[in-house]
């Protein structure tokens, strides 16, 4: 009924079973079965606080540290170049 870490229970057993479910998830995530797969995991809210809380947005990894305006422009300054575009040769 087990595997390492991991304990699961079927749907029936755990709808009986709740408190029993509960003690489990304290220590791993507790997978209800339907019709011998996996259709629900029950897990502490510390574990969840872990997966969920830590991540961050990619837009967060992204962002610069707020600067101030006249450095932000110097760190956006382009050349714009003068030359003409030419057509490909895939000769």
């Amino acid at each position: 009924m087990s595997t390492p870490n991991i304990q699961t229970m079927p749907s029936r057993m755990f709808n009986h079973a709740a408190s029993q479910a509960k003690r489990f998830a304290n220590t791993a995530p507790v997978f209800i079965t339907e019709r011998g797969k996996p259709s629900h995991v029950l897990m502490s809210i510390g574990l969840y606080q872990r997966l969920t809380c830590n991540t961050q947005k990619i837009a967060d990894l992204l962002a610069m540290p707020a600067i101030e305006n006249d450095v932000l422009d110097a760190y956006l300054e382009m050349s714009i170049s003068r030359d003409v575009a030419q057509a490909a040769d895939f000769s």
